[in-house]
């Protein structure tokens, strides 16, 4: 069945090592691009105000290009890169796995398709732990830490 494959550890990684090595690629080439993402996997740092989060879809779309494009970072793990949000330009540092990008866009045209960014069980941890950090940073629950 597909969910075997797509559920199997190795093959997140076989997927990962593709979604960094075209994105490698690409900005060797100088070549901007865009990401859809699976949202609940992506870091904000600092953390997007609540309002603007809410807007954001479950897979959203992140545009690198300009100045984001030039903040752009590649790890062993994930892709990370400055941007701003909302109409108020909120700046933040977004952080994403590669096995939670679920598409790499070059001129409006879908370039990589990644079906792993649709697996929840990856991202379940990441929510948790979210939740957590939310939890644990609000005042009023100080009392609970």
């Amino acid at each position: 069945m597909i969910n075997n494959i797509l559920e199997d550890i190795e093959y997140k990684e076989l997927v990962s090592t593709q979604v960094k090595d075209t994105m490698n690629y690409l900005v060797n080439k100088g070549q901007e691009f865009a990401v859809t993402a699976n949202i609940d996997a992506v870091e904000f740092n600092p953390e997007l105000p609540s309002a603007t989060k809410e807007q954001l879809a479950k897979f959203s779309l992140f545009v690198l290009k300009n100045y984001t494009y030039s903040t752009i970072k590649i790890s062993e793990t994930h892709i990370s890169f400055e941007a701003g949000f909302g109409s108020e330009n909120f700046g933040s540092t977004v952080k994403i796995p590669f096995y939670a990008i679920f598409q790499i866009v070059v001129d409006e045209s879908i370039l990589f398709i990644n079906s792993v960014a649709t697996i929840d069980k990856y991202n379940e941890n990441i929510t948790k732990e979210k939740s957590l950090n939310v939890f644990k940073n609000n005042p009023n629950n100080r009392r609970f830490k």
